[in-house]
């Protein structure tokens, strides 16, 4: 799930999984280089982090699960990536 608040040229945008029963999640993203950013775990197994994003553009994304598994957000749409998988596509 992915809630989104526009405030002009940034936005704050806050991704939460389904329940996972993995130890850690990550996500990466176009928004920094693809670099990983640990989200934090609720008590029933969702996994949370609020970005601030800058708006008007569109951004692929996925999330790395603990145990080596790639994942989709499945509230928005996917696109192909240049390594023959699926990425998120966040519209801002």
């Amino acid at each position: 799930m992915i809630k989104i608040t526009n405030k002009g040229k940034k936005s704050w945008v806050t991704f939460t999984t389904e329940p996972i029963d993995v130890e850690s999640v990550k996500i990466c993203g176009e928004w920094n280089e693809w670099k990983s950013e640990p989200m934090k775990k609720k008590k029933n197994g969702e996994f949370y982090i609020t970005k601030i994003i800058n708006s008007n553009k569109n951004y692929q994304f996925g999330y790395e699960l603990g145990d080596g598994r790639w994942i989709c957000d499945e509230s928005v749409e996917t696109v192909m990536s240049p390594f023959n998988s699926q990425n998120s596509l966040l519209e801002i």
